[in-house]
């Protein structure tokens, strides 16, 4: 990626010639940030939030038992869970006449800890 210098004015980069192509070699590309706007888009929602949670402490649940886990209509759960299954954040299981919802994957449970860690962390920021 062609980057242009900042002059030697006192510009921020002029002291680290190659620093902003460097920088901009390794940057993510545009399709992967669009990704990941996506994905914080979806976990822009406090109750899918806590639905995840929810599974992340559980390990399975139907959605049944997330309504009343999440306090909140089963109705609202089916749709969040659709939205959070097509994204590939939970996976779902047939069992019986119930759908059994789970995390996808250690990734997932990996950025809700680390999520969670951050927030708490701001939290005792003075």
């Amino acid at each position: 990626m062609k980057v242009s210098m900042m002059s030697k004015s006192g510009r921020c980069s002029a002291d680290q010639p190659g620093r902003v192509e460097s920088v901009a070699d390794a940057l993510i590309d545009v399709e992967v940030a669009a990704d990941l706007a996506s994905l914080f888009r979806l976990l822009g929602d406090p109750t899918r939030v806590r639905i995840l949670f929810a599974l992340l402490e559980a390990g399975e649940l139907c959605v049944h038992d997330i309504a009343t886990v999440v306090d909140t209509s089963e109705t609202k759960v089916s749709q969040a869970m659709r939205l959070l299954r097509n994204a590939g954040v939970v996976r779902s299981r047939r069992e019986g006449r119930n759908i059994i919802y789970r995390l996808d994957d250690a990734h997932v449970r990996t950025l809700l800890d680390i999520s969670r860690e951050h927030v708490a962390h701001l939290g005792n920021e003075g």
